[in-house]
């Protein structure tokens, strides 16, 4: 008998064993394939999160209707594929109920959400999935253990949506300054896209992109053989090498069965942890409006900075910036001091540009930052930061840390995509990661398309607030825009450093003067109106205090606009509204008194916009 076979166990025990394992196999593999679901607060969105063919996929479900077919998981580290031969472990729940200050759209962020965190394993290592589920959408990410050495080579992230959507996407740009255009799924190349980008299907709006961008690389997405989305590290080719545990950002898929929905989740925010309770209560963060002279005249001249304090002090805006170029000043330290201290013998405040490479250097960052907030600069304008692999990833929480230690305020410029930094790091206000106004400026010879301005506030501002650098009114500088479509821009691109682009002079000589400088930079309320639709028009309704204002940009067709305005409720409302008159840089003003049963009617002319100011 050879002892290395089992022949010598008797047959009925042999067979008792046999079926043994076969049950043992069938219950491991029925439970490894049973999904872990997680609704909404609402009970409207479901997300599963399952083991399909060994893959770990998640899918997301509205209304018991598949959104988002089964979309694959996964890091590729040292060689093995985190999420191929998976089985799930047994999950812990437990629900969010929170609501924050927020500047933005509005003033309150909301995070109701319900989370598990599902144990994992996956060829032999161990791992956890967290997933958040919100009445606005899902989150789902990855935690991998700390390992010495772990090596990560790829990240294997995808969205996989269902039919032939309408999309509104960008081409990847390491600074994020591409152009939006609508397309559709199946018209997609293999072509690299930047995030966040916007579906219409089944009647439901759907934003993809991903938040909390900390030690790792910023993610990009091709149109893979089936269809879906696949995520790729695009500033990471190489991957990287770390001793500590690896979180994953959050993949985040946004839901929404209007605009109204859409432009008012904080999704992206709320995936995102607190600031600490002294940062939360700072009386120094203060959003507010900021002149500047980059796009009007190139260089700040030493000569004159004493007229743009004026001049912004003439417009009632609470910031001056300083762009490019005072650095080659004469002294330029001591002159910075002494535009500061007239600064504030006229109630403005200073904020400076630097290039990324002088404050890449934590010594160098810490004591430039210290400098600049002695001399009486309460923000600073970082520019030109390297494409976000996952060492400039940390760059940016670094810097915003070591900013918020001496009090001052954040413009990120150059950069990449938002994802919520803002919310554990509120003195970030702003960054660009848009291709705003500069693009549109005759000395540069670019160019912005019709349909760009109507497709940002349904794209790139759902992940957060966009330096555009708004609103110019010399008649050459409008390249096929006009008077109104550059006002409303001031509306419908919120941030909450909101820097105009135009020349005071221009500002403070239009008939539009009066309205344009009660434009706050943050909002109350925002309800996006009928006949809005990404790609041909926008219209919007947003509210500061008493007062609300209507903006609408046009696209290259002429458009019929009829606005209902029934948000405003009980009361007469005093309208100042500004249409486009006979030329681009003219308006047609009128004055009115209009209640809750009123509407607005006006047919815009290609690339025109509308203003209204509305005070009970």
């Amino acid at each position: 008998m050879n002892p290395t076979t089992n022949s010598w166990i008797p047959s009925t025990r042999r067979v008792a064993l046999l079926t043994l394992f076969a049950l043992s196999s069938s219950a491991l593999a029925s439970y490894a394939a049973k999904p872990v679901t997680v609704s909404s607060p609402d009970k409207k969105i479901t997300a599963e999160l399952s083991v399909s063919s060994g893959s770990l996929t998640y899918r997301i479900l509205v209304d018991g209707h598949q959104v988002l077919a089964p979309s694959r998981i996964g890091i590729l580290s040292d060689g093995i594929e985190l999420g191929e031969a998976a089985t799930l472990g047994s999950t812990h729940t437990h629900s969010i109920r929170e609501q924050y200050p927020f500047m933005g759209g509005h003033s309150v962020a909301i995070n109701h959400a319900n989370e598990a965190t599902i144990p994992v394993t996956s060829h032999g290592e161990s791992f956890s999935v967290d997933l958040h589920v919100a009445d606005d959408g899902v989150g789902i990410r990855m935690r991998l253990p700390a390992k010495a050495g772990r090596k990560i080579q790829a990240d294997r992230s995808s969205w996989k949506l269902e039919g032939e959507p309408t999309m509104w996407v960008d081409k990847l740009d390491n600074s994020y300054e591409s152009l939006y255009r609508t397309t559709t799924l199946s018209q997609l190349t293999s072509e690299p896209m930047g995030m966040p980008i916007t579906f219409h299907t089944g009647g439901l709006y759907v934003t993809i992109t991903e938040a909390q961008i900390k030690d790792y690389g910023d993610l990009a997405v091709k149109r893979g053989d089936d269809g879906a989305l696949q995520g790729y590290l695009y500033a990471d080719p190489q991957g990287w090498t770390t001793d500590d545990a690896v979180v994953q950002p959050w993949r985040v898929t946004i839901i929404a069965r209007d605009l109204t929905t859409l432009v008012n989740t904080t999704l992206v925010q709320n995936l995102n942890p607190p600031p600490s309770a002294d940062l939360a209560k700072a009386d120094w963060i203060k959003p507010g409006r900021s002149s500047w002279q980059w796009l009007a005249i190139g260089d700040p001249k030493q000569a004159d900075q004493q007229q743009w304090v004026d001049w912004t002090n003439q417009l009632g805006f609470e910031y001056y910036l300083i762009d490019e170029g005072w650095e080659k000043w004469n002294d330029p330290w001591n002159a910075l001091k002494s535009v500061a201290e007239y600064a504030k013998s006229k109630n403005v405040k200073l904020w400076i540009w630097v290039h990324s490479r002088e404050v890449h250097d934590p010594e160098a960052r810490q004591t430039l930052f210290r400098r600049a907030a002695e001399l009486g600069v309460v923000g600073v304008k970082v520019d030109f930061p390297r494409p976000t692999n996952r060492d400039w990833s940390n760059w940016y929480y670094d810097t915003a840390r070591d900013a918020a230690a001496v009090h001052l305020m954040l413009d990120f410029h150059g950069a990449s995509k938002p994802a919520g930094l803002e919310r554990t790091w509120p003195n970030v206000l702003t960054r660009e990661g848009v291709r705003g106004h500069e693009y549109q400026i005759t000395r540069y010879k670019r160019h912005l398309t019709d349909e760009h301005d109507t497709i940002l506030p349904f794209t790139r501002y759902i992940a957060g607030g966009g330096d555009y650098t708004p609103t110019v009114f010399e008649s050459k500088e409008l390249q096929g825009n006009t008077w109104g479509h550059e006002l409303a821009q001031a509306i419908l691109f919120t941030s909450p450093y909101l820097c105009f682009g135009g020349h005071p002079r221009d500002y403070l000589a239009n008939p539009a003067r009066d309205v344009l400088t009660a434009i706050p930079s943050v909002w109350d309320e925002t309800r996006v109106l009928p006949g809005s639709e990404p790609g041909k028009v926008v219209a919007m309704a947003r509210r500061s205090g008493n007062r609300w204002f209507i903006a609408a940009i046009n696209g290259g067709d002429t458009t019929m606009l009829d606005l209902p305005l029934g948000f405003l409720g009980k009361g007469a409302w005093k309208a100042t509204e500004l249409f486009d008159g006979s030329k681009p840089d003219q308006w047609d003003r009128e004055s009115a008194n209009l209640s809750s049963s009123d509407h607005v009617k006006k047919e815009l002319s290609p690339r025109g916009g509308l203003v209204l100011m509305l005070v009970k």
